[in-house]
């Protein structure tokens, strides 16, 4: 069976096209053409030259490594050069992800994983924009006194941060806080992975509307947090994950219907430029970011 990509995204840096079934020959990349369309109510895109690259690499870079799935994920913009991002997807959709970046769409090489010290690292160094040199270094300088009184010493740490490191972090960051799913549109089987729902038709028109119909693509944080009462409501094999409505603060969504009506988008406001598209009764889902992979920390003060 050959199945569509369309990763989520969200106009501002990353395109994330789902999978789905599709009459195409090619692994359903033909279909990221009408996705961009759906989403391209943000102003961003791909151009035609980027999108049939894509059509191509994208279909080699899944059997060079041996993926299930590769998704585009989308766009971050650099001064000099902009980074464009797959994601490649193994058995258990949630935990096997690997992502790769590329400046033409043909070439991709392989971001590392972002562990915890990796991320508290960019989080001290990297400010501004992104240069667009995976090599380039960011520099950050601490000074820490020691002694007291006049025996003081001052004492300067120097934090270095490669920008592959930072776009590794800010890909995950993006993934954790703004990735976007149906509710029914992944299951978690007896064995614990999640995978597609292959039977997923898509919500109605009256739940695309509501943000409760919406889940965050990511391992759950508030899901504990619930009482045993809302528990005993949710069903394990599809409600695994947070509802976009819990989210905080209340606000950093804009959901609207677009295209006559024909698609639900949602925007987030935190990470501008990711974009997320549903067509109601359809199994036609994904999300897209092309942006600056800077978060919107002044948000809470805009609602």
């Amino acid at each position: 069976m050959v199945f569509a990509v369309v990763i989520l995204s969200s106009l501002s840096g990353f395109f994330v096209l789902d999978s789905y079934p599709a009459p195409s020959s090619v692994c359903g990349y033909p279909l990221l053409f009408h996705s961009c369309e759906l989403v391209a109510g943000s102003g961003h895109t791909l151009n035609v030259e980027q999108r049939t690259a894509l059509q191509t690499s994208l279909v080699i870079l899944k059997k060079n490594y041996k993926f299930h799935r590769v998704l585009f994920w989308g766009k971050i913009l650099g001064l000099k050069e902009d980074y464009f991002i797959a994601q490649g997807r193994g058995e258990d959709e949630l935990e096997d992800k690997k992502n790769l970046y590329s400046f033409n769409c043909m070439d991709w090489f392989l971001l590392p994983l972002a562990t915890d010290s990796m991320i508290e690292q960019v989080s001290k160094a990297a400010k501004g924009r992104f240069i667009g040199d995976p090599s380039h270094v960011y520099e950050h300088l601490e000074i820490h006194k020691q002694g007291e009184g006049d025996k003081a010493e001052e004492e300067g740490i120097v934090t270095k941060v490669k920008e592959e490191n930072r776009l590794a972090v800010t890909v995950h960051q993006i993934d954790e806080e703004a990735s976007v799913v149906p509710r029914g549109a992944f299951v978690k089987n007896p064995h614990g992975l999640v995978q597609m729902n292959r039977t997923f038709g898509g919500l109605s028109q009256s739940e695309a509307g509501k943000l409760d119909s919406f889940f965050h693509f990511c391992k759950p944080k508030n899901l504990n947090k619930k009482s045993i009462l809302e528990m005993g409501e949710l069903n394990p094999a599809i409600d695994f994950l947070d509802v976009l409505s819990d989210d905080i603060p209340k606000g950093s969504w804009s959901l609207q219907f677009e295209c006559a009506s024909r698609a639900c988008v949602l925007r987030s406001l935190l990470w501008l430029g990711l974009t997320f598209y549903h067509v109601p009764m359809t199994p036609q889902h994904g999300y897209i970011y092309i942006g600056d992979g800077t978060k919107n920390l002044d948000l809470p003060f805009m609602l």
